[in-house]
C-alpha cells in the first residue's frame, strides 16, 4: 500500500466516524464504494444496502442519541483493511430493543474492522462487549 493510499483511507475513516456522530448518514453512506454493509458481530446482525444501514443508524440514535467514539486508534493492515480501536459511549434516552429508555450511560471498548476496495469502504465489521453494554444501561433482561 502506498503512503498516499494509506493517507486517503485514514482521512475517509475520520470522515466516516465524524458523519456517524453528527448523524449525517448521507455522508456516512458516501464513504462506501457502492452498497454499504455493516456486520454487528455480537448479535449476528447484517445491515446490507443503503436502506438497511440508514435504518440501523436511525434506530441506534433513537435509543442512544449521544452515541459517539472516544480514544480512536487506527491500525493499518498490509492488505485492504484498517482496524479501529475505540471506546463507544452513549446514553439510553430512547426505546431500545422494545424497552423504555433507562437514562443510563454505557462505555465499552470496541473494535471495528474496515474493508476497502481502493480508497472506498466496502464493509464495516463491529466487535463489542454487548453484555457489558446491557449491564451498564440496566437491560439485563436482554441477556437471557
Amino acid at each position: 500500500m502506498t503512503n498516499d493510499l494509506r493517507a486517503r483511507r485514514l482521512a475517509l475513516l475520520k470522515e466516516h466516524f465524524a458523519s456517524e456522530v453528527a448523524q449525517e448518514f448521507d455522508r456516512t453512506i458516501a464513504t462506501f464504494a457502492d452498497s454499504p454493509r455493516y456486520e454487528i458481530m455480537p448479535t449476528g446482525q447484517v445491515h446490507d444496502g443503503e436502506d438497511q444501514v440508514i435504518a440501523y443508524h436511525r434506530a441506534q440514535r433513537t435509543a442512544f442519541p449521544d452515541q459517539r467514539h472516544e480514544n480512536v486508534r487506527f491500525h493499518v493492515a498490509d492488505d485492504d483493511s484498517i482496524i479501529a480501536e475505540f471506546d463507544l459511549l452513549g446514553t439510553n434516552k430512547g426505546e431500545f430493543a422494545g424497552g423504555a429508555p433507562t437514562g443510563k450511560a454505557f462505555r465499552v471498548p470496541t473494535i471495528a474492522v474496515f474493508f476497502f476496495d481502493g480508497e472506498r469502504l466496502v464493509n464495516e465489521r463491529v466487535y463489542l462487549d454487548s453484555a457489558s453494554m446491557l449491564r451498564q444501561i440496566g437491560r439485563m433482561d436482554l441477556l437471557g
